[in-house]
């Protein structure tokens, strides 16, 4: 018996890239586009309605932007949380990170290759994050240049410090550089297998839904910055 294929919803407001998308992604043999959504609020219906596996998301979206309508899908007051791939360019860096605040398991720049995003695709449909390293780095430090530390960053930086032990902080800076478990193991000299172990406590401790939510709440406290 083979698996089910993978229900894919495109939600973008370009026709062209809706195109473009819907090609990529009905050429995979593991895949179905079960939906098209040319605005956010279109999205969230469209979401609700046909329960796909993720959700290939766009930021810039009328009616309802694709931060709001991934809040509205992912958010903590979702139900039933979905999973959503966020495709953007650099020079729209802010909305991604408004975009993982609000509940998105990952992102992917729109000119990534063919066979990236229907692997992007695949990597949040098994309920993995997806922070590409090649990618993050780049985009983690734009994204770091906003967040300075503030009032609020101290209480949730004394938090994080309390929960975790010093190994599994010095697991979240390196995940929060934008680090994939076999790089993380060999700057700690641990097994990928450790590594994934100290991150699936660190998620359960903080109470965090994937390793993109880490990243933005060591961000948020201050835990880490870009120019660390």
């Amino acid at each position: 018996m083979t698996d089910a294929p993978i229900k894919v919803l495109i939600c973008e407001d370009q026709e062209l890239v809706r195109a473009g998308y819907l090609t990529i992604f009905s050429a995979q043999p593991d895949m179905e586009v079960v939906g098209e959504a040319a605005d956010g609020r279109a999205a969230v219906e469209a979401a609700r309605r046909l329960r796909p596996d993720v959700i290939v998301m766009d930021i810039r979206m009328p009616i309802l932007d694709g931060i709001e309508a991934t809040r509205q899908l992912a958010g903590p007051g979702a139900t039933a949380p979905a999973k959503v791939l966020v495709v953007t360019t650099f020079n729209v860096d802010e909305y991604v990170y408004e975009a993982l605040k609000a509940g998105a398991s990952g992102f992917l720049l729109k000119d990534a290759p063919p066979a990236e995003l229907a692997n992007g695709v695949r990597t949040i449909a098994r309920g993995d994050s997806l922070l590409a390293p090649a990618v993050t780095r780049t985009l983690i430090g734009h994204i770091a240049d906003r967040l300075r530390p503030s009032a609020t960053s101290k209480p949730a930086r004394d938090r994080i410090i309390r929960a975790l032990t010093a190994r599994e902080l010095e697991v979240l800076e390196q995940l929060s550089a934008g680090l994939s478990n076999a790089e993380i193991a060999g700057r700690l000299f641990i097994a990928p297998e450790t590594v994934k172990t100290y991150i699936s406590r660190i998620l359960t401790k903080l109470q965090l839904r994937d390793r993109v939510q880490a990243v933005v709440l060591a961000y948020q406290a201050g835990l880490v910055r870009g120019d660390d």
